[in-house]
């Protein structure tokens, strides 16, 4: 056998989601007694046909007659030209189970779009259960909205800025990837969804993993040399985010093995070849003359024609969103650099020494923040009730469902594109322009 066939048969072997089904139930969770006796008949018709791809492909797929929610059957079907699975297929729906006992967990995220929710499962581990949401949770929006602000508000605005480099370029190109190659997102059964938020899109690479490994990575390789404090504390950091956000993708029944190790090698390959030009993207989105306009219409461009979809997906809205965040903070940057509002520090202050934390310091970080988050949550919240009825309006689609309208690319694209390019101005202009107006910058 050659090494081609190997890596194939390995290949194969990691994506299989008995593997996934596995490493939940090693962490205690456990399918509702209806769906334990499904998995153990599909996995008693599977053993036979271990040795021929052929018959496992026939296996997964559609049978005679309609088949219900949250079969492997209904999981994402070949398309006729090879090149993949439809996208947009909802797996692992919640069954008609009645109330949860205290032994089980609820849906973690809830799909607004598509209405889906979680399975409901059998928790044995709960310290584990809630670690992993933590760990899931450090890819979601919310941890971005947080994060990312929290950096140039009261840390490092430098730093913060090239981080949001990084995360654009490793989320863009991990969305881009995934709806390039197609690939399902584990069968359930056998895997329990505890999570179905990204259900609707494909799963190879996990984007997850990718933000999980850029991040840590991109913080120490930006802080280091320029903050005094022991490497070890970088060596620590980056192994413990990163296992934990990749485990909690398997842990969650949204990626296989395959998935997590792809998105996490993608993403050194990206920040090997990329990372040399942080500095110079960061300098140019700053002071170049026509930085603004240039952001923009890439940015634009890039959400428009890098990729197009077989059927509706968050894929797309999500990638918008990446997108226009990362524009609406880079013209902020520009505007607060050439007004003088966000002075860097002086290569001759460099390393920098942390502050002493005193009263006043945490006081005024504390203030920061909660007056920053108020005001971008107000933004996105106005900027979402004025460009979705205003897109709705310019494309003759129906508004009275807001949920259906946003399913039309049309809606989603100028929605995402626009509020969150205003939520990414307002991080690194506005907002820092209330400070220093109220005395607390």
């Amino acid at each position: 056998m050659s090494l081609r066939q190997h890596l194939a048969q390995l290949a194969a072997c990691l994506q299989e989601p008995q593997k996934v089904a596995r490493f939940q139930r090693l962490c205690g969770v456990e399918a509702p007694p209806s769906r334990s006796a499904e998995r153990r008949e599909d996995e008693k018709a599977e053993a036979p046909l271990a040795g021929d791809p052929r018959r496992r492909g026939r296996q997964s797929g559609a049978t005679e007659g309609p088949q219900p929610p949250g079969s492997d059957r209904n999981q994402c079907s070949a398309k006729p030209d090879g090149s993949g699975a439809p996208n947009g297929v909802r797996n692992g729906l919640a069954a008609e189970l009645g109330p949860a006992s205290s032994r089980r967990a609820g849906s973690l995220r809830r799909n607004s779009l598509t209405g889906e929710e979680g399975e409901l499962a059998r928790v044995s581990n709960w310290p584990l259960y809630y670690l992993f949401c933590f760990g899931t949770e450090l890819g979601n929006e919310l941890f971005y909205i947080m994060f990312f602000p929290f950096w140039i508000w009261n840390l490092d605005a430098l730093v913060g800025r090239r981080l949001v480099i990084i995360w654009v370029l490793v989320m863009y190109l991990g969305q881009c990837t995934k709806d390039i190659i197609r690939w399902p997102r584990p069968s359930s059964p056998p895997v329990v969804k505890l999570e179905v938020f990204y259900n609707s899109e494909y799963s190879m690479p996990s984007t997850h993993a990718m933000s999980g490994t850029a991040i840590p990575i991109s913080m120490v390789l930006l802080t280091y040399g320029r903050w005094q404090y022991p490497p070890v504390y970088g060596l620590i950091l980056i192994p413990c985010w990163c296992s934990l956000v990749c485990l909690s993708r398997i842990y969650m029944g949204m990626h296989s093995i395959l998935d997590i190790i792809a998105g996490f090698l993608y993403t050194i390959l990206i920040l090997a070849v990329f990372y040399p030009f942080v500095d110079l993207i960061d300098n140019f989105n700053q002071t170049h003359k026509y930085a603004p306009l240039i952001i923009i219409g890439l940015h634009l461009a890039l959400g428009i024609f890098s990729f197009t979809l077989d059927t509706w997906s968050t894929s797309r809205g999500d990638t918008a969103e990446i997108l226009g965040s990362g524009a609406g903070i880079a013209c902020g940057s520009h505007v607060a650099h050439s007004v003088g509002l966000l002075l860097d520090p002086s290569l001759e202050m460099l390393p920098l020494a942390r502050p002493p934390i005193t009263v006043t310091l945490f006081g005024k970080a504390i203030l920061r923040i909660l007056i920053g988050m108020i005001f971008v949550l107000i933004v996105r919240d106005i900027m979402k009730k004025i460009t979705i009825p205003l897109a709705c309006k310019i494309f003759n689609i129906p508004c009275d469902d807001i949920r259906k309208a946003r399913q039309h690319m049309e809606v989603e694209l100028p929605y995402r594109y626009i509020t969150y390019g205003m939520v990414g101005f307002s991080i690194t202009f506005l907002v820092p322009y209330i400070f220093f107006f109220i005395g607390i910058s």
